[in-house]
C-alpha cells in the first residue's frame, strides 16, 4: 500500500495488515495480491521445513509430519506478530491456508469450501474465516491418519485456535449484530468495527 497507494494499510479501516482490509480500502488488485502471497508464504515455509528435515546429514533426522507442523507454527506465528511491526499483524487465515495445503490438502480444501459457501451466504469474512479455521483440525483427523500423532494435531489445533483468538473481536460484533458485512456500500467499517478482519 505504501508503495502504490501512499498509504499505510495500518492506518485504513481496520487497521489490520490482511488480505480483508486491503480490499476493502478500495485495491482489489493489491487485496488479491496479498492474499496470493500470504497463501504462498506459508506454503514455502512448510516446503522449506520439509527440504531440512530430509537433510540428514546438516540435521538430526526429524521425521516429515512433525517438521512440516512445526514450519507452519511458526509460518503463521510470524504473520500474526512479526517483529518488525511491533508484534501487530494479521489474523493468519491465508497463511494458515498455505500451510495447510501443503500438510494436509483435502482438508484445507475442505475448509475453503466452507468458507465460501457461508461467506456467500452471509458477506460476513470473519464469520467464514472463523467456520473454515474451526473444522480444519476434524478434517485433517479424518482424511489424515498422521495427524493422530502428538505433534502434529497439537499444533493444527493450535493454529486454528490462534485464528479463532485473533477473531474475538470479530465473534462479539457478531453477537451483538455490529460486524461488518463485506459489500454493504462502505469501503471500511465504521468506528465501532475496528479490529475487523
Amino acid at each position: 500500500m505504501r508503495i502504490f497507494r501512499k498509504q499505510d494499510i495500518r492506518a485504513i479501516g481496520s487497521g489490520n495488515i490482511g488480505a480483508t482490509n486491503v480490499l476493502r480500502s478500495g485495491a482489489k488488485g493489491l487485496g488479491a495480491a496479498t492474499f496470493a502471497l500470504d497463501v504462498l508464504k506459508g506454503a514455502l515455509a512448510v516446503l522449506i521445513g520439509l527440504k531440512l528435515a530430509a537433510l540428514a546429514y546438516a540435521f538430526p533426522p526429524v521425521p516429515a509430519h512433525p517438521a512440516a507442523a512445526l514450519a507452519a507454527l511458526c509460518a503463521v506465528l510470524g504473520h500474526m506478530y512479526p517483529i518488525w511491526l511491533n508484534f501487530r499483524g494479521g489474523k493468519g487465515v491465508a497463511t494458515a491456508f498455505g500451510v495447510f495445503l501443503v500438510l494436509a490438502p483435502l482438508a484445507a480444501l475442505g475448509s475453503i469450501v466452507l468458507f465460501i459457501l457461508v461467506f456467500a451466504l452471509s458477506r460476513y469474512v470473519s464469520l467464514a474465516s472463523i467456520l473454515g479455521a474451526a473444522i480444519f483440525p476434524i478434517l485433517a483427523w479424518f482424511f489424515y491418519e498422521w495427524t493422530h500423532s502428538l505433534i502434529p494435531m497439537t499444533v493444527i489445533v493450535f493454529v486454528a485456535a490462534l485464528i479463532l483468538v485473533k477473531h474475538h473481536q470479530n465473534i462479539q460484533r457478531l453477537l451483538a449484530g455490529t460486524e461488518y458485512r463485506f459489500g454493504s456500500g462502505n469501503k471500511k467499517p465504521p468506528a465501532s468495527a475496528t479490529g475487523s478482519a
